[in-house]
């Protein structure tokens, strides 16, 4: 399954696709200006994942020649690469041609710690094992719960409207956060027996992941990530893809139609409560 995010423009802190990305130089323009314009490429290309080239063209302003110059030079350097998939029409042809960002290109995104931090981790591992590490990746994301909740909390009670704010809190720390609703609503008024729709949920997106070489390698940074989310949110959240699993983009469902729990305050459960993970979907984790 290739889930299809449209990732949020809006960026955090030292997230810029134009930091720390070598490109190819052309001939038909200054190198300066061309870099320039090749990490703009670079920097819509994440934050639409997956997008075609035509679409870049139309967001950017370039003819489709330039958009493609651009595209293989950022092919060569293996920033992006290409997932192919079935056109906005569903119907029967040749796959579509769609642009994210590789592996490797989201490792040139300000990812220079990541030697040093590794380290690190394996050798707390070696002196305490497996439990030292979980709880460092818990207190690191108790911190993200007690700074994210005020801003969920005050988004109101409306589940899209707490997704929607817990998206502009990840992208204000560089994870290039977004939602987008998925699934069909139910025709009747929903009652107690038939919820508002069986299927309908929204998609939380993150384009980029600040410790994703961390997470590759320590899987629970990215539980302990998914548990904080449910908690803030109320409600059970399953994790359909991760950039550190080999994803294009991180991405959690959030069912709607379905009673959220009271917000709490994270100082006033005890730690078993913290420390418990949300439930992931073991079927589909870290599927592109």
């Amino acid at each position: 399954m290739i889930v299809f995010c449209i990732v949020s423009a809006k960026g955090g802190a030292g997230v810029s696709a134009s930091d720390a990305v070598t490109t190819h130089t052309s001939a038909a323009l200054p190198q300066p200006l061309d870099e320039r314009t090749r990490d703009r490429v670079l920097s819509s290309v994440l934050e639409h994942a997956p997008v075609s080239a035509a679409e870049l063209g139309v967001r950017l302003g370039f003819t489709p020649a330039a958009v493609r110059r651009h595209l293989d030079a950022l092919s060569l350097d293996g920033l992006i690469e290409i997932k192919r998939g079935r056109g906005q029409g569903g119907g029967a042809g040749r796959p579509a041609r769609r642009y994210v960002v590789s592996q490797r290109g989201q490792s040139a995104i300000g990812e220079d710690y990541l030697a040093i931090a590794r380290a690190a981790l394996t050798r707390l591992g070696e002196t305490v094992g497996a439990a030292g590490i979980e709880d460092f990746a818990r207190e690191r994301f108790a911190d993200m719960e007690e700074r994210y909740r005020p801003i969920v909390d005050a988004a109101g009670p409306e589940l899209e409207a707490r997704a929607d704010a817990l998206a502009q809190a990840l992208s204000a720390d560089g994870f290039v956060g977004s939602t987008r609703t998925v699934g069909s609503p139910v025709r009747r008024p929903p009652t107690r027996e038939v919820p508002r729709s069986t299927m309908l949920g929204v998609q939380l997106c993150q384009g980029h992941c600040p410790i994703q070489g961390l997470a590759a390698e320590f899987p629970t940074f990215c539980e302990q990530e998914t548990a904080v989310f449910a908690r803030l949110l109320g409600v059970d959240v399953r994790r359909l893809s991760t950039l550190a699993s080999g994803g294009h983009v991180c991405t959690t469902h959030i069912p709607l139609g379905r009673p959220t729990a009271a917000p709490a305050d994270p100082l006033s459960q005890d730690s078993a409560t913290l420390s418990a993970p949300a439930t992931l979907s073991t079927h589909q984790q870290g599927r592109p």
